[in-house]
């Protein structure tokens, strides 16, 4: 008989890439994640644990911008309403480009704020992120897609930031490079290397810039972290600033591409972050996973994952 005040770190929700877990309130949470060639599904917990499926929440018409490659769906409370984040190919051009879109409601459905790219620079970007500081200032963190972006000969995915107006119906400013793969971990393959997936932390005053490196359908994709002073940058990374990797662990593969999550009772910092679902065969079909982020007296981040799928774990606190 097993405990019901445990659960398995392995979700079960597979054929997902980039979960990204929405708490609504103590006992309410959503998760998105690249789900369907039509735009995005959602799910519904009200533990972290178990989730129902529900039907898209984002779905493509005739009219909108994008037409495939819908990716990394990312949801913010704002002033009332559901604000949508994601990326999408844009019918233009043929670039992957950043798109908004809103509810008043979690589930969606969610629409456009226009008909266009909401961040289009030129050429493609992929994984926004935003942060609200404590100030109300906002920014929008993302990924120069190595599809187009060419350094010394390499197609790399770099880590951008940009200030966004304070009603999100803009930007402010021009946008500024804060982190490239440079890293032995980091290492192009073959002409191709990756800093993408950027999440950002705020935590005593420093920002905490967590990212994945590695392609996706490699074994060795992984999750590192860059600190800084300033939302705009520079960010340092520190020794050591792979957090979150297979290296020999037989049970896992390609962990990465993250979000963080508060526990019901706020005292737990969660990350839900995809793995490879056959692990003898990485490909886009991956699964969610969970495990817990703590930082350390000297202000270091570090993960407690990968955790093994079979292995039962306490709830998160605060879990009814």
């Amino acid at each position: 008989m097993s405990d019901k005040r445990t659960f398995y770190p392995d979700l079960n929700i597979t054929n997902i890439g980039d979960p990204f877990m929405l708490k609504v309130d103590p006992t309410h949470y959503y998760m998105y994640a690249t789900s369907s060639d039509e735009g995005f599904y959602s799910w519904e917990s009200n533990n972290m644990t178990d989730w129902k499926k529900n039907d898209l929440c984002y779905r493509k018409n005739d009219d909108s911008w994008g037409y495939e490659c819908f990716w990394a769906p990312e949801v913010i409370i704002f002033k009332g309403k559901y604000y949508m984040l994601y990326t999408a190919r844009d019918k233009k051009d043929n670039l992957l480009k950043l798109g908004l879109a809103v509810s008043d409601e979690p589930a969606g459905p969610f629409k456009d704020i226009k008909n266009a790219p909401f961040l289009d620079l030129g050429y493609a970007t992929i994984d926004g992120n935003i942060l609200i500081d404590d100030d109300g200032r906002i920014y929008l963190y993302f990924a120069r897609d190595c599809s187009v972006n060419i350094v010394d000969g390499n197609h790399v995915s770099e880590i951008y930031v940009i200030e966004l107006k304070n009603d999100l119906s803009g930007t402010i400013g021009k946008e500024k490079k804060l982190i490239s793969p440079f890293l032995e971990w980091e290492k192009p393959q073959g002409g191709w290397g990756w800093n993408e997936g950027p999440e950002v932390l705020k935590h005593n005053g420093k920002y905490y810039l967590t990212y994945s490196a590695n392609y996706f359908e490699s074994p060795e994709y992984s999750i590192g972290y860059a600190v800084s002073d300033d939302p705009m940058g520079p960010f340092t990374k520190p020794e050591n600033n792979r957090i979150l990797y297979k290296g020999d662990k037989e049970y896992i593969s390609g962990p990465g591409h993250h979000s963080f999550v508060y526990s019901p009772d706020d005292t737990e910092l969660w990350v839900a972050y995809h793995s490879h679902t056959d692990i003898a065969h990485p490909s886009g079909d991956r699964k969610v996973n969970l495990c817990k982020a703590y930082f350390r007296p000297d202000g270091s981040l570090y993960f407690d994952g990968p955790l093994d799928p079979k292995v039962r774990i306490p709830l998160p606190s605060g879990v009814k």
